[in-house]
């Protein structure tokens, strides 16, 4: 368990990755480690199956076990890591019924965002902030950095959140898409995106919205994000993917 899956690049150490990472020592050195430790394994930096040891995290970041330690818990309360008694720490793999549950909270949360966001927008926030999001896409696009023009998905659609009035909501949602988000993670890795779809697909939410149509922003929401059986048949056909999925368990 301890090597990267088949098919993937060597695993980049933690070590390496935390190298020039220095804590705030007035700060909540468990929270801080957490914090880190989650986006190296959401950004696939730490990959599935990829062992973690307390012991080197703590000497990389000039730290205590003990915070380390915690953060590891929190993690594995979280899916993200799993610890396993008399072996070690291991980053978990994405996991079907997490990237289901993930596609299904964003899709119903996403639909309420553009429809309130198209009918009763937030007095403090207008459609120009949306529409110059999209411009940054675009040109994140034209200059083909696939890093970018993921960052600004992601403020796209936590966009459309503050629009509707519901800025906070985009948070408590971001809790549960963290498998959904490996897997674009690897998608983009792999330089394979929907580039101009997306853009395409955004311009039409964004068109909505501003036609005060919910029933369009809705529409358009909907052709973006897809239905459910195409989001999980990509995890079963998509090469990039093999080795990294966890499937379900049968109950028992």
């Amino acid at each position: 368990m301890s090597q990267p899956p088949d098919g993937q690049a060597d695993a980049v150490t933690i070590s390496d990755l935390l190298a020039t990472v220095q804590l705030d020592p007035d700060a909540n050195m468990t929270f801080q480690v957490f914090d880190l430790l989650r986006d190296l394994i959401v950004g696939v930096k730490l990959q599935p199956g990829q062992r973690v040891s307390e012991k080197e995290i703590a000497a990389a970041l000039c730290a205590s076990k003990t915070p380390v330690r915690e953060a590891l818990i929190r993690l594995d309360e979280i899916n993200l890591v799993k610890i396993v008694p008399q072996s070690g720490t291991y980053v978990t793999g994405i996991s079907v019924r997490r990237y289901t549950t993930a596609c299904f909270i964003r899709l119903q949360l996403e639909i309420g965002a553009v429809r309130g966001a198209a009918s009763a927008p937030d007095p403090r926030h207008r459609v120009d902030e949306l529409e110059a999001v999209l411009a940054r896409q675009r040109d994140a696009l034209a200059a083909d950095d696939a890093a970018d023009f993921f960052a600004l998905d992601e403020d796209f659609h936590r966009h459309l959140f503050v629009l509707s009035g519901y800025g906070d909501v985009w948070t408590t949602a971001r809790r549960t898409q963290f498998d959904l988000n490996r897997a674009r993670h690897i998608r983009r890795l792999h330089r394979i995106l929907r580039g101009p779809e997306v853009i395409e697909e955004h311009s039409a939410i964004v068109a909505a919205i501003r036609a005060r149509d919910p029933d369009g922003a809705e529409a358009a929401l909907r052709a973006h994000i897809g239905d459910l059986d195409r989001q999980v048949g990509v995890l079963f056909t998509d090469e990039r993917l093999h080795g990294l999925i966890e499937l379900p368990t049968a109950p028992r």
